[in-house]
């Protein structure tokens, strides 16, 4: 298994030269960062004005309604969260992809959607609804149970493209691909979480810059957690049979 710093390096060189398509690829999610960045940082400044001014002083009624009015928002949050998900798994399986092959000759757009499609849809979808239910019972017992099982789970999508990349008609159900992961990321979760603390200064970069450094930074955490992947499994899940 190579190193943090070996994972990265593996993740810039495939970069380098490349980053129109790198940010192609990742331009949705990178778009909802930039953007929640610009409010984030426009709140910040209206908060600022509204406390400077006294708005605040009153019964707070103001608040209230903001609150209120947002509530009504949990299912096109959970529509919006789901979206996400596919989509940022087709940019995790095109990059992988990408890295595998070295081989930029491919469409951004069409990686990015490739979820979308009759191989992927409605596996990768009940993939998540059964990841995020167990993720949800585990929190019961308190929030650190839930995040480990998040790093548990987190290579579930992956093993999934690769057991089915021309093996179709194996024998494995949904909770197989999950079990897999878990068994995968045994020794290694912990690795796992240090590698993904290694981008904090990026992240705070992003940050400061209200989003705009997300342009470049993206693309890079996700084709090093791809990078994890590729290298922790190898070819071990390519047409697997169980």
């Amino acid at each position: 298994m190579k190193t943090r710093g070996e994972l990265k390096a593996e993740a810039r060189e495939l970069l380098a030269g490349n980053w129109g398509k790198a940010i192609l690829l990742n331009i949705i999610p990178l778009l909802g960062t930039v953007f929640i960045g610009l409010i984030l940082g426009l709140l910040v400044a209206v908060i600022v004005f509204l406390f400077n001014s006294g708005a605040f002083s009153g019964n707070g009624s103001t608040v209230n309604e903001t609150v209120n009015s947002s509530t009504g928002n949990g299912g096109g949050s959970i529509i919006g969260g789901v979206i996400g998900v596919l989509i940022t798994t087709g940019i995790a399986y095109t990059t992988l992809d990408w890295l595998r092959t070295k081989n930029s000759d491919f469409s951004p757009v069409r990686g990015m959607f490739s979820i979308f499609s009759k191989k992927y849809f409605v596996p990768v979808l009940v993939l998540y609804i059964l990841q995020t239910i167990f993720k949800f019972l585990w929190s019961l017992l308190f929030v650190i149970p839930g995040w480990i099982k998040a790093y548990s789970y987190s290579q579930t999508y992956y093993i999934y493209k690769d057991v089915n990349k021309d093996n179709e008609n194996n024998s494995l159900n949904y909770l197989d691909y999950i079990t897999l992961s878990r068994e995968l990321m045994n020794g290694h979760k912990f690795e796992m979480f240090v590698l993904q603390l290694s981008f904090i200064g990026w992240w705070l970069l992003v940050a400061v810059t209200a989003g705009i450094a997300a342009i470049w930074v993206y693309p890079y955490y996700q084709t090093t957690m791809s990078a994890y992947y590729k290298n922790l499994a190898g070819d071990k899940f390519i047409n697997y049979r169980g």
